[in-house]
C-alpha cells in the first residue's frame, strides 16, 4: 500500500466516525420530540435522559473528529493546492467545530428544564416545558447556521478532489453539488421556513456526495486510475 493510499484510507476512517452525527440530528428528534406538544416533549426527554445525553456526546464527538478529519484531508490534498486545502480546514473545522460545542449548551439547558431541578421551582410546569422547546429550537437554529459551513467546506474539498488526479473527478463534482444542497437547506430554513420540507425533498438525492467520497477513501484509497485526465503532452515531453 502506497503512502498516498494509506493517507486516503486514514481520512476515510476518520470520515466514518462522523456517522454518529445523525443520532442527534435525526434519531433523537424523531424519537423524543412531539410537534406542538411541549409537555410531551419535555416528558420524553426526562424519561429518556440517557439517550438525550448521548445526543449531546454525539455532537461533541463529531466536533472533535471534524478537526482530525480536516487534518487528514489536508495531509492528503495539500500537494494539489495548499491554499485551497487551508480554506477547506478553516471552513470544515475551525468554523464548524465551535458551533457544535456552543450548541450543546442549548441541549444542556433543555435537559435541565425537562428534569425540573429544585432550583427551577420558581417556574411552573408549563413554563418549564415551554423553555425546553425554546432551547431545542435554539439548537435547531444553531444547526441551520452550521449547515452553512457543512456546505462551504465541500467547495474547496470538491475542487481539490477534482484536480487531484488520484481520485475520481465525478466525486469532486458531486461534492460541489452537495455544497450547494447544504446551502439551499440552510438559507431556506433561516429565511423561508415554510418551504424547508419541499427544498429538502429536492436536494436530498444530491447530498450523498460525502458518503460516496467517504466510502471511496475507505475502500479504494487513492491512486491514479482511468478517471485521471491525461497530462498535457508538453508535460509528457
Amino acid at each position: 500500500m502506497t503512502s498516498l493510499s494509506k493517507n486516503a484510507r486514514i481520512a476515510g476512517l476518520l470520515y466514518l466516525t462522523l456517522l454518529g452525527a445523525p443520532l442527534r440530528l435525526i434519531y433523537i428528534p424523531n424519537r423524543l420530540f412531539v410537534t406542538g406538544n411541549p409537555s410531551a416533549t419535555a416528558s420524553n426527554i426526562a424519561a429518556h435522559e440517557m439517550l438525550f445525553r448521548w445526543g449531546i456526546v454525539a455532537d461533541l464527538f463529531t466536533g472533535v473528529m471534524a478537526l482530525f478529519l480536516m487534518l487528514a484531508l489536508y495531509r492528503l490534498l495539500k500537494g494539489v493546492n495548499e491554499g485551497l486545502a487551508v480554506v477547506m480546514v478553516i471552513l470544515g473545522s475551525l468554523m464548524s467545530t465551535p458551533i457544535y460545542f456552543f450548541n450543546t449548551l442549548n441541549d444542556a439547558a433543555a435537559l435541565l428544564f425537562a428534569r425540573g431541578s429544585d432550583f427551577l421551582s420558581v417556574f411552573d410546569k408549563p413554563q418549564r416545558d415551554a423553555l425546553v422547546v425554546l432551547f431545542l429550537r435554539l439548537h435547531g437554529q444553531g444547526v441551520l447556521a452550521n449547515q452553512i459551513f457543512w456546505g462551504l467546506w465541500l467547495l474547496p474539498f470538491g475542487l481539490l478532489v477534482y484536480r487531484s488526479r488520484f481520485l475520481p473527478r465525478i466525486l469532486g463534482i458531486w461534492l460541489t453539488v452537495n455544497c450547494f444542497a447544504y446551502l439551499a437547506l440552510s438559507f431556506t430554513g433561516l429565511l423561508f421556513l415554510r418551504y424547508e420540507a419541499r427544498v429538502w425533498n429536492i436536494v436530498f438525492p444530491f447530498m450523498f456526495g460525502e458518503l460516496a467520497i467517504m466510502l471511496w477513501l475507505l475502500i479504494m484509497g487513492a491512486k491514479p486510475g482511468p478517471w485521471m485526465v491525461a497530462a498535457p503532452s508538453s508535460a509528457a515531453g
